[in-house]
């Protein structure tokens, strides 16, 4: 077939380096304009555009939906891969056999833009990829395949999201042999469940929350929004932490050096700081961090 690749994100690089390699035909790749980052707000472009324009394969960065669709007109399919916009039904249809998505989740539960870390911030031991049909609604598509992967109780947001893109292109292989047969896809069943983007505001931890919930805050919005809390008046973000297997007696919010380990109080139990990243500051090791603040008796962060 003669394919293109709606995306942005690094996580579908996988599928892009497979596609370009398989007996099919990626005539184009898709990817969102240029944006202006860092302190001069000079314009970077995405991963996708990135590679491909080192592979020297055609690369269209669409400013409106008439571009989009003159750069799907002589396709056969469209796969989209964290592109960033909704398609309208009519440039769906385009293609010879539509579009389809990869998307991180087992749909129908975690639909929308943040399904890994929602996934890891409610404490889900498993987690997949799917393949749909595109619709107008959001991740509501019919399914073509699914496949399905633990998630280690370590594993944070990024380490999952790379699993899952290698996963995809084994779900991805098997939805184009589908497609070619002329397999329908079946329509989603199951109770849905959405995954709002995470606001820095949602990011703030709550030491009066359960220590495996926050945990798994930590490890679902790292890196970003990224889990922060407030320090002596200043942002302190945290990069990684563990429930702590002892239990000293402390309030939720206080912090206390236990040994070789920083840790602080919750709701319920203690969790241990192993990553911060002060305010103006590089990230570095909660210990080091701790005894350079030198804790006040009953300090707390808030």
């Amino acid at each position: 077939m003669r394919l293109a690749v709606a995306a942005t994100p690094e996580v579908a690089l996988p599928t892009l380096h497979w596609l370009q390699t398989s007996e099919h035909d990626l005539v184009r790749v898709i990817s969102q304009p240029d944006k202006p980052s860092g302190r001069g707000q000079e314009l970077h472009a995405s991963s996708v555009s990135q590679w491909a324009i080192a592979k020297s394969i055609d690369l269209v960065r669409p400013a409106n939906i008439e571009e989009i669709e003159s750069a799907i007109a002589d396709v056969d399919l469209l796969i989209t891969i964290g592109y960033g916009r909704i398609l309208p039904s009519a440039t769906i249809s385009i293609p010879k056999f539509g579009c389809i998505n990869l998307h991180f989740s087992l749909l129908p539960k975690y639909r929308g833009a943040a399904p890994v870390q929602r996934a890891i911030e409610a404490g889900e031991t498993q987690s997949g990829v799917t393949v749909f049909a595109l619709d107008p609604g959001m991740d509501t598509g019919p399914i073509y395949t699914s496949i399905t992967t633990p998630i280690d109780p370590t594993m944070r947001s990024f380490e999952l999201l790379d699993k899952l893109s290698h996963v995809g292109v084994d779900a991805l292989k098997q939805a184009l042999v589908a497609i070619e047969k002329g397999t329908r896809p079946t329509p989603q069943t199951g109770l849905s469940s959405l995954a709002a983007k995470i606001s820095r505001n949602e990011a703030q931890l709550n030491w009066s929350s359960p220590a495996h919930s926050l945990v798994n805050k930590i490890r679902a919005f790292y890196p970003q929004p990224q889990a922060w809390t407030v320090f002596r008046g200043q942002p302190l973000k945290i990069s990684s932490a563990r429930v702590s297997n002892v239990v000293p007696d402390l309030q939720p919010g206080e912090l206390r050096i236990v040994g070789s380990d920083c840790v602080i109080g919750t709701l319920d139990t203690a969790i241990v700081l192993e990553r911060v990243t002060p305010a103006g500051k590089k990230e570095m090791s909660a210990l080091d961090w701790s005894r350079g603040a030198r804790f006040e008796d009953a300090e707390r962060c808030g």
